[in-house]
């Protein structure tokens, strides 16, 4: 039998060191090597749980059974719109997000609800059980005042363990159908003599939590800590290992919350579910767009409104510009919510192909909501945003943009055009500004003025007037 060992292995990327290195030679990231002791393999006799021991039999895939795959219904219309249409039995879910930002609530809350149609084990390994039961009385309504909410359902269990033996050991005693496990990372395996949080700790741990569930049916929720880039710590192959990966995101100072997918199995990536924490824990926001635009100032220079897509879902979003004259040499350029990189390449074409003098202004551009936008088709918002401040001018209220602007100050067609605009319609806009179609035909919902625009000085032409 060999013996035990150490290695050092990257986060990012999994890359092996038989030392430890400040940077990676193969992804280039800084500080991402952690130590992991390698022990000899577990023996089958000393599996802590017999579920790992069914033998597989090959089948045809014709002659299998089942259609489409059995979904738990869920309460929470965007919890389940993420998961692509609810719950599925044996599937593992892992959640990350920044700390304090609501993961373990929101699970909880799913807690509460599941436990009203199926038996469900919540395990927390960072808080008491007397925490988690003032969160739950909180959720379900009671008050300082004595206000008496909802009962905690009958079916809901709640044990703070860490060790993975005695979690397999109550899941074997009650038999639930949901499993929640807060968090990986203090979860351990007694035959390995690494640390919880390691590498080989999460790795194993997370394998046979998706083993547990793949044999017997039941669906796993993990929650999963973040490094300081915002991505789950432990080893990459952690989110290889699980069925759909949920992260979420949003401003501390603000109260909305975004639940967002960017893997799953069982239904659309880059799924979006917005809402909004209160006192009473997560409040599904079912029209995200009304929501964001709601305090939005009508006819206000350095203000453009532009429809996103996350997943399959749109989204109108106020973005801000303010450009100011600098006193100094070399002008600012602030970006909240947008691409750094983007914006500078926007200011340039501005510059550049509109003559907009730029180069002698402080830029700011804000995104309202503490949104975060990466995708191109905001480009022309955000153009039109800097040029209304720059000109002084604002832009018709009932106006949305959308377009992708090039650097020879062209504007490109974007995906999904035609849903944009149903949502923007949908909102109350009668007008859109959106770029010209080249050897299509584009199908425009009834009702909105489509201004077709090949250029971005006539796309700001049309939004932007001048004095």
């Amino acid at each position: 039998m060999s013996k035990t060992h150490t290695q050092f292995v990257c986060q990012q990327c999994g890359k092996v060191s038989a030392r430890e290195m400040g940077r990676c030679p193969q992804c280039g990231a800084w500080n991402s090597f952690v130590e992991e002791i390698i022990t000899p393999p577990i023996s089958e006799s000393k599996r802590s749980t017999s579920l790992f021991t069914q033998r597989s039999v090959p089948q045809r895939l014709k002659d299998m059974e089942g259609e489409n795959e059995e979904r738990l219904p869920m309460g929470m219309g965007e919890f389940a719109r993420v998961l692509g249409g609810g719950l599925v039995p044996g599937s593992v879910t892992l959640i990350g997000g920044d700390p304090g930002i609501g993961k373990s609530t929101l699970l909880l809350q799913v807690a509460l609800e599941m436990a009203q149609q199926c038996v469900v084990l919540y395990v927390s390994g960072e808080e008491s059980e007397r925490q988690i039961r003032m969160r739950a009385r909180r959720l379900l309504g009671d008050d300082k005042n004595g206000g008496s909410g909802k009962p905690i359902p009958a079916d809901l269990f709640l044990v703070t363990e860490t060790n993975l033996a005695a979690i397999l050991e109550h899941v074997g005693t009650l038999q639930p159908q949901l499993l929640i496990v807060d968090s990986i990372q203090t979860t351990y395996i007694p035959e390995l003599e690494s640390s919880a949080g390691s590498v080989s700790q999460v790795r194993e741990t997370a394998s046979r939590l998706r083993e547990l569930a793949k044999s017997s049916g039941m669906a796993v929720f993990l929650i999963g800590h973040v490094t300081k880039d915002g991505v789950i710590a432990g080893p990459r192959v952690l989110e290889h290992i699980v069925d759909t990966v949920l992260y979420l995101e949003g401003d501390r100072f603000q109260s909305y919350r975004l639940l967002r997918s960017v893997k799953n199995r069982f239904g659309a990536t880059s799924e979006v579910g917005v809402f909004e924490m209160a006192e009473r824990g997560m409040i599904e926001v079912p029209n995200p767009s009304a929501a964001f635009l709601a305090e939005r100032m009508v006819n206000a220079p350095g203000s453009a409104i532009a429809v996103m897509m996350e997943g399959t879902r749109p989204l109108l979003v106020e973005i801000q510009g303010l450009t100011s004259p600098t006193p100094f040499g070399n002008p600012r350029r602030t970006a909240n919510g947008v691409d750094y990189n983007r914006l500078l390449l926007i200011t340039a074409v501005l510059s550049r192909r509109l003559g907009l003098h730029l180069g002698e202004q402080d830029l700011f551009v804000n995104v309202v909501g503490g949104l975060t936008i990466d995708e191109p088709a905001a480009d022309l918002a955000i153009a039109s945003a800097i040029a209304s401040s720059y000109r002084n001018h604002p832009i018709r209220a009932d106006l949305v943009l959308i377009g992708e602007v090039g650097l020879s100050g062209e504007l490109r067609m974007v995906s999904q055009l035609a849903t944009r605009l149903r949502e923007a319609s949908a909102l109350g806009f009668t007008s859109a500004v959106v770029p010209h179609p080249i050897g299509r035909a584009e199908v425009y919902p009834k009702g909105l003025q489509i201004i077709e625009a090949r250029s971005l000085r006539q796309a700001l032409d049309a939004a932007v007037a001048a004095e």
